[in-house]
C-alpha cells in the first residue's frame, strides 16, 4: 500500500501531468464554454515602426527588424528584457536576475558576444555590442517594460541610421506618448507565487493620460514591484558591530558563528515616468519626458551547485556565500524631443541627459581561496570574509538632430548629427573583514596596515561627434538602392587611482588621453517581388570604441602595461532576406554572415585576476533567422520564430603580454549564444454570450547548449545544456477590465545561462573557507499568479 501511495503522489507532481492538465484547462474549456460565435475574423496586428525615421510597415523596411506592440507586451505579461528577447529570432540574453541589472547588458544579437557569461558584477569601460534606445536617448538602463507603444529590434550594425552606432544591432523601447484627445487611466495589480519562496510577489502601477487643452497633454506612470526572494543563503557569518565575523570563542580560536537567511534575493523596485506633449499645430510637436527607476535587491537569484567545506551538498535553491550580496541602483533620464514638419522633410531634435548610479556587495572569498591567497598572503586567517564593495555611475548629455525626407520622389534621404558627452565612473573597495584585528593578536610583527586589501577609483570621459546619413534612389516603383555613410570622431580621457592599502602600497594614479576617428559604410538593395513581398541584400559596417582597464602597474600586484588599454573593434555584416505577407500570414527569413575584426574580449589579467578587456584577432558569425505568424482559423492564431547562429573565433586569442600563450583557440564557440533557438505561441480567443472575451495563450521557448566563456581554463570553461520554457495565460476581459491567470516556466526548468564555477570560486576547508562562492544563473522558477487591469 505504501508503495502505491508513493507512486500516486509522484504522478500528481509530475511536470508532464501538470502540463497536460493545464493545457486541457487552457485550450479545452474555452472551446466547450464558448456560447457565442468566435470573432468573425482573426487578423494579425500591424505594428507601425519608426526605425528609419518614418512611420511605416516593418514589411517595407529593407533589413531584418522585429517589432512587438505594447498591447502584445501587455497580453504576454512581458516586463523585462529576458522574456522580451526570447520572442525575437537571433537574439539571446544571459539571465542574471534583477541584481546589478544596470551594470552590464546581457543582450546578444547574432552571437556577437565575447563576454564571459558570469561577468556582471563589475563594469568595464567596454560598451555593449548591441545599442539600446529609450525613445531617442541611447542608454542602457534596463528599465522595466511598462506602458510602451512598441519595442523594435534591429539586427546588424546601425551606425548610418542612428547616432549611437553598434556592432550587432539596436533595441528601441518606444514609450506611449500623451494623447491630446481623451482622458484615460489604467490601474494594474498582480499577485504571484514562485517555486522555492515562502513569500509572494506583488506589483502595481497606475497610468493617467490627461489632456490639458487643445495643445497640451500629460501622461503619468508610477508603480512598484515587490517580489519575495527564493534563494536561501544558508551559511552566512554572523557579524559584529564592525561588520567582521563573530569570534564566539575569542579571536585566536578558529570557531565561527553562522546563520541561515531565507529568501534573501528580494526585489524592491519603484518606477515612474512623466511625459508632457505640446502640439500647437499640425507641423510642430515637443515632448518633455522624465523617467526614473530605483532598485533595491537583497541578493543573487543564483544557487550553488556542489558542497560546502564540510562536504554537505547545497539544496536546489541554496547559495553558499558566507555573506549577503545586495545591490542598489538609481537611474534618472530627462529628454526633450521636438519634431517639425518642413513639408519636404521632417526635422527632429532629441536632447537628453541621464544619470545611473549603483552599488553592490560581492562575495570574493572563494576567489581568494582558489588562488591560495588566504594561505599565501593572509596567514590562513580562520574566519575569512573577502568583501568587494563596488560602485558605478554612467552620466551623459546627448544631442541628436535628424532630417528625414518625405517619400514620393526618386530620392529619399536621412541625415543626422550626433554628439555625446559621457562620464563613466567605477570604484571598488575590497576588504578581508576582521583580518587586521586577528593578525595583531595571532601574528605579532605582521606587515598588515588595515583590512582594505584593494582599492581603485576610475573616471572616464568619452566624447563622440558623428555625422551620418543614408540616400535611397528608386530605380523603379519596385526597385531601390540605399547608400549610407558615417563619420565619427572620439575623444577619451582616463583617470585611475589604484592601490593595495592593507600592504602599504601607495595608490598609483594613471592619466592619459586617446583619440580615434573613421568612416563606416552601408549598401542596400531592395526589390518588391509583389505588393506585399520584398527581397533585399545589405552590406553594413559596425564599430565599437576602445577604452582602458583598471590594473596596477607597480607594487606586489602589478600587471603588464599591455593591459592598460584596448583598441576599437569593427565588423562587416552581409545579409540577404525575404519578407512579406500572404493574406493575414506574415513571414520573414534572412541569412547573414559577419566578419568581426580586432575583437574586444572581456577577460582577467594573468597574475592577479583583475577584470579587463583586450583585443583578439578575428571572429565570425553566420546563420539564419525565420519568423512566421498566422491565423489558423477565426479563433486560433499561432507564431513561430527560429534562429540558427554559428558564432566562433577565427583566430586564436593570445595573451597581450605574452603572445605565445593561447587564451582561447580558433574555432571556440562564442559564449552566451545557442546554435538553435525556437520560440512559438498558440492563442485561442472566444466571445462569450455576455460580451466578455476569453483568450488563452500557450508560449514555448527552447534554446540549445551555450558556452560560459571562451577561455580554455577550467576556471571558466563550461558548456551549459539546452533548456525549454513553457508559459500559459488565460485572460477574461470585459469592456473596461481584464483578469489574467498565468503560469511562467510551467515545467520549472532551471534554464542555466551562466555561472561562477567551482574551480574559480569554490570552497576550500584547508584555508578555513567553509562556504562556497560558486553559483549558476537560473531562470525564474515556476511562477503562478493573477493579474487584474481596470481602464477608466
Amino acid at each position: 500500500m505504501a508503495s502505491t501511495l508513493t507512486s500516486t503522489s509522484h504522478l500528481k507532481r509530475s511536470p508532464l501531468v501538470v502540463a497536460m492538465g493545464a493545457a486541457f484547462v487552457t485550450f479545452g474549456l474555452p472551446a466547450m464554454a464558448q456560447q457565442a460565435p468566435a470573432p468573425e475574423k482573426t487578423t494579425l496586428e500591424t505594428v507601425v515602426v519608426t526605425a528609419q525615421g518614418r512611420k511605416e510597415n516593418p514589411l517595407k523596411v529593407p533589413y531584418n527588424i522585429s517589432a512587438i506592440s505594447g498591447d502584445d507586451l501587455q497580453e504576454r505579461r512581458i516586463t523585462d528584457q529576458v522574456d522580451l528577447l526570447r520572442e525575437v529570432a537571433g537574439a539571446s540574453v544571459v539571465d542574471r536576475g534583477y541584481r546589478n541589472s544596470g551594470v552590464l547588458s546581457g543582450v546578444t544579437v547574432r552571437g556577437l558576444n565575447l563576454n564571459g557569461s558570469a561577468l556582471g558584477d563589475y563594469q568595464t569601460s567596454a560598451v555593449p555590442a548591441v545599442s539600446t534606445y529609450v525613445n531617442q536617448t541611447p542608454i542602457y538602463a534596463n528599465f522595466l517594460i511598462k506602458d510602451l507603444a512598441r519595442v523594435e529590434v534591429l539586427r546588424g550594425p546601425q551606425g548610418t541610421l542612428y547616432g549611437s552606432g553598434s556592432l550587432g544591432g539596436t533595441v528601441r523601447y518606444i514609450t506611449n506618448a500623451p494623447d491630446l484627445k481623451a482622458f484615460a487611466a489604467r490601474v494594474e495589480g498582480s499577485f504571484s507565487k514562485t517555486d522555492g519562496s515562502d513569500g509572494s510577489n506583488k506589483t502595481g502601477d497606475l497610468m493617467i493620460n490627461l489632456p490639458l487643452g487643445e495643445m497640451l497633454a500629460a501622461r503619468v506612470l508610477a508603480g512598484k514591484v515587490k517580489n519575495a526572494g527564493l534563494i536561501d543563503y544558508v551559511n552566512v557569518y554572523k557579524l559584529d558591530a564592525k561588520g567582521a565575523p563573530v569570534a564566539p570563542s575569542g579571536l585566536i580560536n578558529k570557531a565561527a558563528s553562522y546563520e541561515s537567511i531565507k529568501d534573501a534575493d528580494t526585489v524592491d523596485i519603484d518606477y515612474a515616468r512623466v511625459a508632457l506633449l505640446f502640439k500647437p499645430n499640425a507641423s510642430f510637436s515637443a515632448t518633455l519626458t522624465h523617467q526614473t527607476q530605483s532598485d533595491e535587491i537583497g541578493g543573487r537569484r543564483q544557487p550553488t551547485r556542489g558542497n560546502n567545506g564540510s562536504g554537505v551538498p547545497y539544496g536546489k535553491y541554496e547559495n553558499g556565500s558566507i555573506q549577503l550580496e545586495p545591490s542598489s541602483r538609481d537611474v534618472h533620464m530627462t529628454s526633450l524631443e521636438m519634431e517639425l514638419d518642413l513639408g519636404f522633410a521632417t526635422l527632429t531634435s532629441a536632447s537628453s541627459q541621464y544619470e545611473q548610479t549603483g552599488t553592490s556587495l560581492s562575495e570574493n572569498t572563494g576567489f581568494y581561496a582558489k588562488n591560495n591567497w588566504l594561505r599565501d598572503f593572509y596567514y590562513n586567517y580562520p574566519r575569512p570574509m573577502a568583501q568587494a564593495q563596488r560602485g558605478y555611475s554612467d552620466k551623459a548629455t546627448v544631442q541628436e538632430l535628424r532630417l528625414v525626407s518625405r517619400k514620393g520622389g526618386s530620392f529619399d534621404y536621412i541625415a543626422g548629427l550626433y554628439y555625446q558627452d559621457q562620464v563613466l565612473t567605477s570604484s571598488q573597495r575590497s576588504y578581508l573583514r576582521g583580518l587586521k584585528v586577528w593578525a595583531d593578536a595571532a601574528v605579532p610583527g605582521n606587515f598588515l596596515v588595515n583590512d582594505n586589501d584593494f582599492l581603485y577609483d576610475r573616471s572616464q570621459n568619452f566624447k563622440e561627434t558623428s555625422v551620418y546619413g543614408e540616400l535611397t534612389y528608386h530605380f523603379s516603383p519596385a526597385m531601390r538602392s540605399t547608400v549610407g555613410v558615417r563619420h565619427y570622431s572620439n575623444k577619451f580621457n582616463n583617470d585611475t587611482v589604484m592601490g593595495i592599502p592593507a600592504w602599504g602600497m601607495t595608490p598609483e594614479r594613471t592619466v592619459f588621453n586617446q583619440k580615434d576617428s573613421g568612416q563606416l559604410y552601408k549598401l542596400n538593395l531592395a526589390y518588391d517581388l509583389a505588393p506585399n513581398q520584398m527581397a533585399y541584400a545589405t552590406v553594413s559596417q559596425g564599430y565599437r570604441r576602445g577604452g582602458a582597464n583598471a590594473v596596477p602597474l607597480v607594487g606586489n600586484f602589478k600587471e603588464s602595461a599591455t593591459y592598460l588599454t584596448y583598441a576599437p573593434d569593427t565588423n562587416t555584416n552581409y545579409e540577404v532576406g525575404l519578407k512579406g505577407a500572404s493574406g493575414n500570414m506574415r513571414y520573414g527569413v534572412s541569412a547573414f554572415y559577419i566578419d568581426w575584426r580586432n575583437v574586444q574580449v572581456e577577460t582577467t589579467t594573468p597574475n592577479w585576476g583583475f577584470f579587463a578587456a583586450q583585443n583578439g584577432g578575428k571572429a565570425s558569425s553566420k546563420g539564419i533567422e525565420f519568423e512566421l505568424s498566422a491565423p489558423l482559423s477565426t479563433a486560433w492564431r499561432a507564431g513561430i520564430n527560429y534562429a540558427y547562429v554559428d558564432a566562433k573565433l577565427v583566430d586564436d586569442v593570445l595573451r597581450v603580454d605574452k603572445p605565445s600563450v593561447v587564451v582561447a583557440p580558433a574555432g571556440t564557440r562564442l559564449p552566451g549564444t545557442a546554435r538553435h533557438t525556437i520560440s512559438g505561441s498558440l492563442e485561442h480567443a472566444a466571445n462569450l454570450e455576455n460580451g466578455w472575451q476569453w483568450t488563452n495563450r500557450l508560449s514555448l521557448y527552447y534554446q540549445g547548449a551555450t558556452e560560459n566563456a571562451i577561455s580554455a581554463s577550467a576556471k571558466f570553461k563550461q558548456t551549459w545544456g539546452g533548456f525549454s520554457q513553457v508559459g500559459l495565460a488565460s485572460t477574461l476581459a470585459g469592456d473596461k477590465w481584464s483578469a489574467t491567470v498565468f503560469v511562467k516556466n510551467l515545467l520549472n526548468n532551471e534554464g542555466i545561462t551562466g555561472g561562477f564555477l567551482e574551480q574559480h570560486m569554490g570552497t576550500d576547508a584547508a584555508q578555513n573557507y567553509f562556504g562556497n562562492g560558486s553559483k549558476v544563473f537560473i531562470s525564474q522558477p515556476r511562477t503562478v499568479g493573477v493579474s487584474v487591469v481596470y481602464n477608466f
